[in-house]
């Protein structure tokens, strides 16, 4: 267990605010972004559906005094992942996305990135939960 320092408790909060602001948009408007976007109707409400459960988990890790590392580790890991997958899905032939969806999934991709470094970068300031 840890005592996370200020920086990462900030950053999950903050992640777990954007996430659950990115799910609620793709959720209600997947119909609506994916012709502006050029990308499936279906891969942006998934995402958006993933999302709500991510910012939920996120957020209660953002609340918590004391948590365990390996949590703390499976999110900075899994937004470094979303970000490589995020560059990777636009490299593939998966998708076609237009100049707007390209922006539109790059900017999400830094937005992740930052998150995993500042969570990665507060936790480094985190101290050790004293064992009773």
């Amino acid at each position: 267990m840890i005592h996370p320092s200020l920086l990462l408790r900030r950053a999950l909060q903050a992640d777990a605010l954007v996430s659950g602001a990115m799910a609620l948009l793709l959720v209600t408007g997947a119909g609506a972004l994916a012709p502006m976007l050029a990308l499936p109707q279906p891969l942006l409400l998934e995402t958006g559906l993933f999302l709500i459960a991510y910012a939920a988990f996120v957020g209660w890790l953002g609340t918590r005094a004391a948590l365990q590392r390996p949590l703390v580790l499976l999110v900075i890991i899994g937004n470094a992942l979303w970000t490589l997958a995020s560059i990777a899905l636009l490299l593939s032939s998966a998708v076609a996305p237009n100049g707007v969806g390209i922006a539109f999934v790059v900017i999400q991709a830094i937005a992740v990135g930052v998150f995993a470094e500042l969570q990665y970068m507060g936790l480094k300031r985190s101290r050790s939960a004293a064992l009773i």
